[in-house]
């Protein structure tokens, strides 16, 4: 996902400031979190007292970011990140011979509905001025071509940008998945767990960081960085809970480079950026800090 160009940048930055300490008018904490692709380790960092003694005015970061060129940075006011929440659904039936289906109640058939259905949710529930996701993304039933499951079991998660858009999706998805199955004959239970909110940036940090970034070249050359409003993403990210917080904002660098192949997406088995970002990245995230503390 680029979590080692990620290291990397908090490390250079951290090198770049410890040089000019005498310098800084404030202190900085550099926050190195596990578990970002689980939603737990912010909160984890949080328990741990990362944001005491002392609190923050203002919280920083950045990924890596594949869908955008290197040179190009976004930088959204609000929310930028879909919050997350992942759902599982167990569909419960009789099992019996798969010659003879008449003597069982499929929960196969019951979830393959249950899947077309959910994706009405966003279709027809969720307005147009809004938005959201329902992705299903597993189903398993049965282990062998001649025998109907008793159980069926769907896991998969949803993205919303408003705390209201994510209660209707949740009330929705309870619904038909429990009335498509009794009305098949079988029993459904549905668990929700919510993994982060959604990542909202404070656009009175980003106006004072898209001033301080004006100077900053994209690192391929003379021109300057581009910055881009439009980099709203339905993926998730756990920094959303320190942004929830303290105010601050979380940059998407572009790291692709298509000319080089490396422009496969996050979580692709090929996926890796091109190197010429660490530079920009680093000088991006400490030029935000430097302009918060650094004294000239």
């Amino acid at each position: 996902c680029g979590h080692d160009g990620h290291t990397a940048i908090g490390l250079g930055v951290a090198k770049l400031l410890s040089a000019q300490r005498e310098h800084l008018a404030g202190r900085v904490k550099f926050v190195f979190q596990p578990a970002e692709e689980i939603a737990r380790g912010a909160q984890a960092m949080i328990d741990d007292g990362a944001l005491a003694n002392p609190s923050p005015d203002v919280c920083m970061g950045l990924h890596l970011w594949n869908t955008l060129p290197v040179g190009e940075v976004g930088i959204v006011d609000g929310p930028t990140m879909a919050g997350c929440d992942i759902f599982g659904i167990t569909i419960r039936g009789v099992g019996g011979h798969g010659g003879i289906p008449d003597k069982a109640t499929d929960p196969l058939v019951a979830g393959a509905q249950i899947v077309m259905a959910l994706q009405t949710i966003v279709s027809r529930n969720v307005s147009p001025l809004d938005t959201a996701v329902v992705s299903v993304t597993m189903f398993h039933a049965g282990e062998t071509d001649n025998v109907i499951s008793p159980v069926a079991e769907l896991r998969g998660t949803f993205r919303t940008f408003r705390p209201q858009t994510r209660d209707l999706v949740e009330r929705r998805l309870r619904e038909i998945a429990t009335g498509i199955a009794a009305s098949m004959g079988c029993q459904a239970e549905v668990e929700v767990v919510s993994l982060t909110p959604p990542l909202s940036n404070d656009a009175a940090t980003n106006a004072r960081l898209r001033q301080a970034f004006s100077h900053l070249t994209n690192g391929t050359g003379p021109h300057p960085v581009h910055l881009r409003a439009d980099s709203q993403t339905m993926a998730a990210e756990d920094m959303a809970v320190f942004l929830q917080k303290i105010p601050g904002t979380f940059l998407l660098v572009g790291s692709s480079n298509a000319a080089r192949e490396l422009n496969y997406p996050h979580h692709h088995p090929r996926f890796d950026f091109d190197e010429d970002v660490l530079p920009l990245a680093t000088g991006l995230l400490a030029t935000a800090v430097a302009d918060y503390v650094l004294r000239e």
